[in-house]
């Protein structure tokens, strides 16, 4: 899990309705993705378990003692009353593939499918096997296709006593309305940068300042999306983007080595974080502008974020690609 830092007025929200005994049975989670929804859900789960089954887990805000029973059962995915669903692998009989038959290359489905909610059925039809609580963790719930969030909602609108909904979501308009309205709202704002660079220095021990100063940009107040970026050299990426930004490259120089060193086959994960960080650099850059420098800022980031998302799926040519990216960053330097 992530550190929970930079969540302390949605924990209190939490434990301040979990103790008044007028605990809402479910609760929203929004916010930019990568920002430590699921880290957060997971913990209310837990401490939620463990103040209703005892002894009093103490800590602070949502911490709960590595030994204490429930932290026990829980670090080892054998809690009775707790459920996380996700998006998981499936057979070409469409079955869940077993976590222990899985391996680095199995990749999950696209959706959270009915077969997951309706697997909740036995479970919620039964009273709590340790307190009179039991937690369900849906990460994400933007995931579920339509006929899982139809199934989950007939749950929602009947729940069953004692059970609490965490439901993540990083684009909660993509939920029916519907599910929406039973819930209680709980929105995540991305983490100052003081608070990323302890997050990351927590995460990465061994990291040199620069990384964790390149990663804490590049986040733009998400640990989880840093992290992804880890080991990538994400401050080059970072300081040839601003580099375009500045001068607009008029010797095409930049854009020409930047291309050039990410069509090589062991730079493509840099190639594939390229992809993202290009868009998002544009989309931060225009935060700053108004008027027609505004309007243009946009138009390059259309372009940006619609070449970057089609360019694995069409397998387009990479040096091309990153070229072209780089021509929108650079038209950011026109001057009006």
């Amino acid at each position: 899990m992530t550190s929970l830092l930079g969540h302390d007025a949605q924990a209190a929200a939490f434990l301040g309705a979990m103790r008044s005994e007028r605990l809402h049975h479910a609760w929203l989670l929004t916010g930019p993705r990568g920002i430590g929804k699921a880290s957060f859900a997971k913990a209310a789960a837990l401490r939620l378990l463990a103040e209703a089954a005892g002894p009093a887990p103490g800590g602070q805000g949502l911490d709960v003692d590595p030994e204490h029973r429930m932290a026990r059962l829980f670090a080892a995915k054998s809690h009775p009353d707790f459920r996380l669903v996700e998006r998981v692998p499936w057979d070409s009989k469409g079955e869940i593939v077993p976590e222990d038959k899985r391996d680095a290359t199995t990749q999950p489905g696209r959706n959270i499918r009915i077969k997951q909610i309706r697997d909740l059925d036995p479970l919620l039809s039964m009273v709590p096997s340790m307190s009179p609580r039991r937690a369900i963790v849906i990460d994400a719930a933007d995931d579920m296709e339509r006929s899982a969030a139809n199934a989950l909602l007939k749950s929602l609108e009947e729940p069953p006593s004692g059970t609490v909904f965490f439901l993540v979501s990083h684009m909660p308009g993509r939920l029916l309305p519907t599910i929406r309205s039973r819930c209680r709202l709980l929105r995540f704002a991305p983490l100052s940068d003081e608070q990323m660079r302890v997050v990351l220095r927590r995460e990465m021990p061994d990291a040199d300042g620069r990384e964790i100063d390149a990663l804490a940009r590049a986040g733009e107040g998400a640990p989880g999306q840093a992290l992804r970026f880890a080991g990538l050299d994400i401050g080059a990426l970072q300081e040839a983007l601003e580099t375009l930004a500045r001068t607009g490259d008029p010797s095409n120089a930049t854009r020409a080595a930047l291309a050039k060193s990410l069509a090589l086959k062991a730079a493509q994960p840099r190639y594939e974080a390229f992809l993202e960080r290009a868009p998002a650099f544009i989309a931060g850059q225009a935060r700053g502008l108004r008027g027609e420098a505004l309007d243009r800022a946009l138009d390059l980031w259309a372009k940006a974020r619609d070449l970057a998302g089609s360019a694995i799926g069409l397998s387009l040519d990479q040096q091309a690609t990153v070229f072209q990216l780089g021509s929108y960053v650079a038209a950011l330097a026109a001057k009006d």
